[in-house]
């Protein structure tokens, strides 16, 4: 036999026996876990895999120092922990601790749902003596060892590029758009808040064949809205205001005001990430607004408003994790 042809064949036998071991078709060796922060969806992605949520739990000390565990074996296993990290801290400081205690135990390879990135306000040098805070973030991860980054709409999209590893970022679009449509608005109009999210904004108004308007604001200080314009007519719509973060929530407020002022008939608001810190509740149930979508992300506090409409994205991950246990395109999924 030919000696090249000898070697190709012996290549293909051992990957034939690592695939029946590890690979895309075995969910066996496939094991999803969750942080204290996001127990809930967690569990949600795990049941829309086909699995239950792995086995972990906290030991907290007396001085607030906490060490995770996995109560079962994962050795060999891919270990897929969700986790976002939103604050406080300590959210962080686990989805680290779980990765290490993860790696220290023999996992083939371990990926980080993380379907809020903390931190990704602080993409850039924007001011002097600050620091980059999603770089910082990045380089925490890598140094954990991760394999892989699983998120969701992240804030700026050139924290990508503070990886070397493999990062996933997903798009609620897929949520969102399914969701808009199920509502069947008449006269609908796509609305973004400021010009950082008018990319986003367009993609959605190109997809659901509407009109787009964009506000242009200008900011006193960090989370205090000094002016905003709009770009656009409004007049007898119903608008739908997209964004990736309700924090304070006075820009996406002040934008839906905004609206009504030129003559909108409705208007809705739709985001990602419900950081919703401060008056942020407050201000939504005295909005104009009437209802706000947001997804599971970041689980929503006992007194959330009564405005707020959650839809979930477990079916999201599930099956990004699926077809990157089976190599399959992910891309797709937004086209």
């Amino acid at each position: 036999m030919n000696y090249c042809l000898a070697v190709s064949l012996e290549k293909a036998n051992f990957a034939a026996r690592n695939v029946n071991k590890i690979g895309p078709m075995s969910q066996k060796y496939v094991s999803i876990f969750a942080g204290r922060a996001t127990k809930e969806l967690g569990t949600k992605i795990a049941e829309a895999y086909g699995t239950t949520l792995g086995k972990s739990s906290v030991v907290e000390f007396s001085d607030r120092e906490f060490q995770p565990s996995y109560d079962e074996s994962i050795r060999g296993h891919h270990v897929f922990i969700v986790q976002s990290t939103m604050p406080p801290t300590e959210n962080l400081m686990e989805l680290l601790l779980m990765i290490d205690a993860a790696k220290r135990a023999s996992a083939h390879k371990v990926i980080a749902v993380i379907p809020y990135f903390g931190w990704a306000r602080q993409d850039r040098k924007d001011q002097p003596r600050v620091s980059i805070g999603s770089k910082l973030v990045a380089n925490m991860l890598t140094a954990a060892h991760v394999d892989r980054i699983i998120t969701m709409d992240l804030h700026a999209d050139q924290i990508q590029g503070f990886f070397d590893i493999p990062m996933d970022a997903l798009y609620a679009s897929s949520v969102f758009i399914e969701h808009i449509k199920k509502m069947d608005i008449d006269d609908l109009l796509i609305a973004a808040p400021d010009l950082g999210a008018s990319k986003r904004a367009s993609a959605y108004a190109k997809r659901l064949g509407c009109d787009l308007a964009v506000c242009h604001k200008q900011r006193a200080r960090a989370n205090v809205v000094e002016s905003m314009t709009l770009i656009g007519d409004v007049k007898d719509k119903n608008v739908i205001i997209l964004d990736d973060i309700i924090d304070t929530a006075g820009t996406i407020v002040k934008a839906g005001q905004l609206m009504m002022d030129n003559g909108a008939k409705s208007v809705r608001a739709f985001a990602t990430h419900a950081v919703c810190s401060g008056p942020a509740m407050e201000r939504l149930d005295n909005s104009v607004f009437e209802e706000v979508v947001v997804t599971d992300s970041i689980p929503l506090p006992k007194d959330a408003s009564k405005k707020i409409k959650v839809v979930s994205t477990a079916n999201l991950f599930a099956d990004v994790i699926r077809r990157i246990e089976n190599y399959e395109s992910i891309s797709s999924l937004f086209k």
